[in-house]
């Protein structure tokens, strides 16, 4: 299978000129749009499909960039947790130098998934697991074990996050025939 690598850099960097005080997160968010736009250009060019590569615990914490590492045509992984992604790994056979890398959205040099949001994602997905899948309450998975401020910033990121899951909400307006014959229904 061939491949391509192509140097999204220029790109992202001249968009910068017009916003030099962008700090880290915001120029994480354009590299990661500007790597879709690439994606989706070749996938024109092809006539393939994007595929993403987000998994449920990423979807569910809101860690991802909407219309960045978040847009795929199709995303294979995205019902899968974290540790599942790692599991399903493995039994395909993928290296274990793939498999142990620490998770990195590679946004700038040093950066680290698990440092940024504060926890391992096995203690996410054993908390999620709980929250959303099993639809417990915060404060029945704390009772269960867990760290209750760990417990509770996950369920807060899940619900300030949730928008992220979604397609883009369309604002509702009267029906078509509504509008084109200036009856009201």
């Amino acid at each position: 299978m061939a491949s391509r690598v192509v140097d999204i850099s220029p790109m992202a960097e001249r968009f910068f000129v017009a916003f030099p005080d962008a700090d880290a997160i915001r120029r994480g968010n354009v590299y990661a749009r500007c790597r879709m736009i690439v994606l989706f250009d070749v996938s024109a060019e092809l006539g393939a499909l994007v595929l993403g590569t987000s998994n449920r615990t990423e979807i569910l914490l809101g860690y991802g960039t909407l219309f960045g590492d978040l847009a795929s045509s199709v995303n294979p992984l995205g019902e899968l947790y974290k540790t599942e992604v790692r599991a399903l790994a493995a039994h395909l056979g993928v290296p274990a130098a793939i498999r142990e890398k620490a998770p990195s959205a590679d946004l700038w040099v040093g950066q680290l998934d698990e440092d940024e949001l504060g926890g391992s994602y096995e203690d996410f997905d054993r908390v999620l697991v709980r929250l959303v899948d099993g639809g417990q309450s915060p404060e029945a998975v704390a009772q269960a074990g867990f760290d209750a401020h760990f417990v509770h910033a996950v369920a807060e990121r899940v619900r300030t996050n949730a928008y992220k899951g979604r397609i883009p909400l369309i604002a509702e307006v009267p029906p078509r025939v509504a509008r084109a014959t200036g009856t009201r229904e």
